[in-house]
């Protein structure tokens, strides 16, 4: 899910001109009215805005320009210093005082924040290592985007695995956030990669995944023992084949750009649910194959691609920005997800507002194709 709003780096931007706006806008406002008028709510609000957002210095520095303006502009009106300047200039004063508590306390926060995020990220890295570019004679890519600044870190997967059966992959997405999606993120892909190597089909391999998130909901405690799940989708291309099975358990379908620019979204034959809500619904996983011909690339992804949205809330749509474009050569499937990123980076105004991972894979072109 989205940490943050799609308008809020804009947002952001637009207040840290506040301040200094306000005071221009007070001072401007106190020179053209008459004395019993005052701008004095918008100097104290100038400090308390920057507060949050501004360093310590920069807060004060404000502050002390808050005030001066006040008393500068109290004394002119006043013709002098009086009890209404004095009570004006202490009211300043405590505002400023107000200010710098404000950004300390936030300052701690973000401190906090950072090193938590830096801890989860960490160990996401350790969970998600970079697969190799060539896994089974197939090109492979694979990254992972985080969220913008503040957001927390999600439970986005993948993993890539060069098995008896063929290369096979998959792309998942854990309910919630923090270390304990980290948690659950290395549970799946430990599940993954034992069930790749020994499971004869791929039907079989989401099974085990399905005990495995099974195992963990009970070994939790709280909302998370009932509610966790992950959506999921499972890939299988056999050695030499020119075909790919996929397994769907509600995840966003898989994309496959053909070598000549054609797209087709690969949609499920049959619905299915999440992984880790068997328990709603006791039907067999069934796979479905579609043609994997030379020159073509299969594209995994979380919603983190599909659910980017722009300032007016529309979403960024992969199949439409894909269709039509040509992705060739062994690096195929890095330039893809660069322009994905890139895209997607442009689309939100820089500020992408959930974690994504990107899995692509193409199928070479050889000398007997």
């Amino acid at each position: 899910m989205a940490a943050e709003g799609p308008g809020l780096p804009r947002e952001r931007a637009f207040t840290r001109v506040l301040p200094p706006l306000l005071i221009v806008v007070g001072v401007v406002f106190d020179a053209l009215t008459p004395p019993q008028f005052t701008a004095s709510p918008l100097f104290a609000a100038a400090p308390l805005i920057a507060a949050p957002f501004y360093s310590l210095a920069t807060t004060v520095a404000t502050a002390a320009v808050s005030c001066a303006a006040v008393l500068a502009l109290r004394i002119d009106n006043h013709a002098g210093v009086d009890v209404q300047v004095v009570t004006s200039f202490v009211t300043m004063l405590t505002v400023g005082a107000l200010a710098v508590v404000i950004n300390r306390v936030v300052r701690r926060g973000d401190v906090r924040l950072a090193s938590a995020r830096s801890i989860a990220e960490a160990a996401q890295r350790a969970v998600l290592p970079q697969p190799d570019p060539r896994i089974g004679g197939l090109d492979v890519a694979a990254r992972y985007e985080a969220a913008q600044a503040g957001a927390f870190i999600g439970g986005d997967l993948y993993a890539v695995q060069d098995t008896p059966h063929g290369v096979r992959l998959v792309v998942g997405d854990v309910r919630g956030k923090g270390m304990g999606a980290v948690a659950a993120v290395a549970v799946v892909i430990g599940a993954f990669r034992e069930a790749a190597e020994q499971e004869a089909t791929l039907e079989a391999v989401a099974q085990r995944l399905e005990r495995a998130l099974a195992r963990e909901g009970t070994r939790r405690d709280g909302l998370d023992a009932f509610e966790g799940f992950t959506t999921a989708v499972l890939a299988e291309i056999p050695r030499g084949g020119g075909t790919v099975r996929l397994v769907n358990r509600g995840h966003p379908e898989p994309l496959l750009l053909r070598a000549d620019g054609r797209l087709c979204v690969l949609s499920p034959a049959e619905p299915a649910l999440p992984l880790g809500m068997g328990d709603l619904g006791a039907w067999p996983d069934r796979a479905d194959e579609t043609d994997f011909p030379p020159g073509s690339t299969l594209l995994l992804y979380t919603d983190g691609l599909s659910e980017a949205r722009d300032a007016r809330g529309v979403f960024y749509d992969p199949a439409l920005r894909l269709g039509g474009r040509i992705f060739s050569g062994a690096d195929a499937p890095d330039a893809l997800l660069s322009t994905l990123v890139a895209e997607v980076l442009d689309h939100t105004g820089g500020g992408a507002n959930d974690d994504m991972a990107l899995l692509a894979v193409r199928r070479p072109v050889t000398p007997g194709d």
